[in-house]
């Protein structure tokens, strides 16, 4: 695909999507403002309805208790089973009595001479339900009775008796439970209305008014707007075609210009000469940065030349910082120096694996002196304390034996300590350097400032620091006629400090011999990441190493 389709699809595509866009937006919003303004109207016509029915019961009832009526002007033949509510007094819905089914919303009131019932004249609520002012082509407002049965004239059935019409509506099941409110849903035909309902509450009358419109006549302006968007939107899609056409015109022919130029470059010619239709400014900025581009390709390939022969010490500066080329090279200098440390890291690597397997191995061995041959020797001792009748000979062996178990017991814990793996390397050293003088007459002074329960010092670098301290101890017991040692293990929140001391004939750290175990010393600092300063003259050798805490 060229360019200049290309151009022309995206140019298109993102017009086409945002006239898109903003249609469904503008459709949306108007839909939804409509519905909001429909819904407001006509609860503002419900609310007027409910408010003059409830204004003529009340009113009518109010006439009814104040005024003389006559018991004549009832017709009870025309109701039936009446006896169980025309004793009490208040406002009733008679229509479920009726003969007809006619509504019939009636007073009843006590007096002296007995019960007085009076119907309220079925047209003045008619006429108020009927009153369409704002109430579009289909709109309507109705009651329902408790029984879900109509008591106002369908404008829909104007012949149909309202008590006919079942009307067990989501609005009407709402009122009746006691809720307010508004929605769209089936009416009582069948059909999409949008409701608002609420309860008529008046003594003993309990009515569900709802106002309703259809929902088809509601979303018809909605049909004539997408119309109007759609061909809207095909006309700004045929303008935008035409004036891409245009522009791609006017961005490809330079550009075509420009590919020229950069397949000389890429043939590995450098000084071209070659001149080119410059029809902008912009164009010709861009020729001068291809020069600069040159430039640069060439000072990179210099620097490239140099990295070749490892000469890593050779300096180049990118031309910006947005010299993408020039710090690549650059990385690639400092990944060739870091390739050169990570050698010298895989170096420290290697020690730590063969430190670790050595160490392993010694707790191996340990483990099986002390888990092995031990039992072995412990029942040997029960077997001679039980079985060797000779007194002479029993001392003896048990004498022997004991021997045997001490020394493997002292072999298993300078392998590896069983203590380092359950209380730490704070207390380990307490107990080798306790053990340390009842076999000396060294003085051997050890303190431990470790953080004990909260300590950070893994095993990896309490096995380490003991080995060391066992080097350094023993090479001042054996070398340096010392005659007191000083040891401090410290831990603080960052890093491990041992200190070491000892007041012998101290030694040359240039010339010291590798059997002395400094080299050792120095290799197990190193695979831990830490520092160590060694200072040595008579009367005062002194070892600083420290260890990072690794998190």
């Amino acid at each position: 695909m060229n360019i200049k389709t290309l151009i022309l699809i995206l140019i298109n595509s993102l017009i086409a999507l945002v006239v898109a866009v903003l249609s469904f937006s503008f459709y949306n919003q108007f839909s939804k403002v409509l519905n909001d303004r429909i819904l407001l109207q006509l609860n503002s016509i419900k609310t007027l309805k409910q408010i003059q029915l409830q204004n003529l019961i009340k009113s009518e009832w109010n006439k009814f208790l104040t005024s003389e009526i006559d018991d004549k002007d009832f017709d009870k033949t025309s109701f039936i089973s009446l006896d169980s509510i025309q004793n009490i007094e208040g406002v009733y819905d008679f229509t479920s009595y009726h003969i007809n089914k006619e509504t019939s919303i009636g007073f009843v009131s006590n007096t002296k001479e007995g019960s007085i019932i009076k119907i309220l004249e079925y047209d003045k609520i008619k006429k108020i339900l009927l009153e369409r002012t704002g109430m579009g082509k289909s709109g309507e407002s109705y009651i329902v009775g408790e029984d879900f049965r109509m008591r106002s004239q369908s404008r829909f059935f104007p012949d149909k008796t309202p008590y006919t019409i079942l009307v067990k509506t989501e609005g009407v099941i709402n009122a009746l439970n006691g809720a307010d409110g508004r929605g769209a849903f089936e009416d009582y035909r069948g059909i999409d209305v949008y409701s608002v309902y609420s309860i008529i509450n008046i003594s003993n009358l309990k009515l569900v008014i709802l106002s309703e419109i259809d929902v088809s006549e509601v979303v018809e302006p909605l049909g004539e707007l997408r119309s109007r968007l759609i061909i809207l939107t095909l006309v700004i899609l045929l303008v935008a075609v035409v004036l891409s056409l245009f522009l791609t015109k006017i961005i490809t022919d330079p550009i075509r210009n420009m590919q020229q130029s950069l397949k000389v470059m890429a043939d590995g010619d450098y000084n071209q000469s070659n001149e080119f239709t410059k029809n902008s400014n912009e164009i010709k900025e861009m020729f001068d940065a291809l020069a600069n581009l040159k430039a640069s390709l060439q000072g990179a390939v210099k620097f490239s030349n140099a990295l070749g022969n490892m000469n890593l010490n050779t300096d180049y500066q990118p031309n910006s910082s947005n010299d993408l080329l020039g710090k690549s090279l650059i990385a690639m200098r400092d990944k060739l120096i870091e390739f050169r440390n990570n050698e010298e890291n895989n170096r420290i690597q290697a020690k730590r694996m063969l430190v670790d397997g050595l160490e392993n191995e010694r707790r191996r061995l340990s483990r099986e002196l002390h888990d092995g041959i031990g039992p072995y020797l412990t029942s040997l001792k029960h077997y001679i304390e039980n079985r060797v009748e000779n007194e002479d000979k029993k001392t003896e062996m048990k004498r022997i034996v004991d021997d045997t178990i001490s020394e493997i017991r002292l072999m298993s814990n300078a392998l590896m300590p069983s203590s380092i793996d359950d209380f730490g390397i704070g207390d380990t050293l307490t107990n080798f350097v306790e053990s340390l003088k009842k076999s000396t007459t060294v003085n051997i002074e050890y303190e431990d400032l470790t953080k004990h329960d909260e300590t950070k010092i893994t095993n990896h670098q309490g096995i380490n620091l003991f080995r060391i301290s066992q080097e350094l101890i023993n090479n001042s017991l054996k070398h340096s006629q010392a005659q007191n040692i000083r040891i401090t293990l410290s831990e603080f929140d960052d890093f491990i400090s041992l200190f070491y001391f000892d007041d012998g004939i101290g030694f040359d750290i240039d010339t010291v011999k590798l059997g002395s175990g400094i080299i050792n010393v120095r290799e197990r600092v190193e695979i831990c990441n830490g520092k160590i300063e060694i200072n040595s003259k008579p009367k005062n050798t002194t070892f600083e190493i420290e260890l990072p805490v690794e998190l």
